[in-house]
C-alpha cells in the first residue's frame, strides 16, 4: 500500500511549471523596442516622415522646372536662395550664394555664369559699396517661377488659412527648428569632411 504525499510538500510538477513560466517570461536575445509602440512616438516619427516626403516632392517639382527651362537643379536652388536673401534684406553676393549651396568658389562662379547666360541673374554694383557685386534675379526669371510654382504656393496659402493663429505658430516653430537642425547637422558634417580632406591631402 503506497504512502499519501504530504500536501504541504512542494510538488515536482509545480516546480516544473514554475521553471516553464520563468522560461516563458525570459526576454528574447533581441528584445523588441517598445518605444515604437507608443502612440506619441509614432506621431513624432510620422512628422519626420511627412517632412521628408514634402521635401522630396518639392525637389521633384524643382527638377521638373529646371528641365523645362534648360537649367540644372542647382540653378533652381540658387534662384531660390537669391530670392530668399532679397526678401530677408540680405546682400546677395557670390559668397552668400556659395555658402548657402555649399559650393566652392569655382562651382559658385559656374552657377552664376550659367544663370547669367540664361538671362535669369544679373550682376549689379552695390549702390552703397561700388566695389561689391550683388546678384539680382531678373524679372523674367521671377515670371517663370510664378507661372510654374504659383498654383502650388496658392494652394499652400489656402491650406494655411484653415489653421488658426496658434496652429500656424506651432507649425512655424516646428519648421524653423527643423531648418536649424539641418543647418547644424550640415555644419558638423562639413567640418568633418574638411578635416578628412586635409588629412588626405597631407598624407
Amino acid at each position: 500500500m503506497g504512502h499519501a504525499q504530504d500536501p504541504s510538500s512542494p510538488s515536482p510538477h509545480r516546480s516544473d511549471d514554475r521553471r516553464a513560466d520563468r522560461l516563458h517570461d525570459r526576454p528574447d536575445d533581441q528584445p523588441h523596442d517598445r518605444r515604437h509602440d507608443r502612440p506619441d512616438e509614432r506621431q513624432r516619427e510620422a512628422l519626420v516622415h511627412l517632412l521628408r516626403a514634402v521635401s522630396v516632392e518639392f525637389g521633384l517639382r524643382q527638377g521638373e522646372f529646371a528641365a523645362r527651362h534648360g537649367m540644372h537643379p542647382t540653378d533652381v536652388r540658387a534662384l531660390i536662395c537669391l530670392l530668399d536673401a532679397d526678401r530677408a534684406g540680405e546682400a546677395a553676393t557670390a559668397g552668400l550664394l556659395g555658402a548657402r549651396l555649399a559650393l566652392n568658389s569655382a562651382g559658385t562662379t559656374a552657377v552664376i555664369d550659367r544663370l547669367e547666360r540664361l538671362g535669369h541673374v544679373a550682376r549689379v554694383r552695390d549702390d552703397r559699396d561700388r566695389r561689391r557685386v550683388l546678384l539680382r534675379v531678373t524679372p523674367e526669371a521671377v515670371r517663370l517661377g510664378q507661372d510654374f510654382f504659383g498654383p502650388l504656393i496658392e494652394g499652400l496659402l489656402a491650406l494655411a488659412d484653415t489653421f488658426d493663429d496658434a496652429e500656424r505658430a506651432t507649425v512655424h516653430r516646428f519648421l524653423t527648428g527643423a531648418r536649424a537642425v539641418f543647418a547644424e547637422a550640415f555644419a558638423v558634417s562639413g567640418t568633418a569632411g574638411a578635416a578628412t580632406a586635409r588629412r588626405t591631402s597631407s598624407s
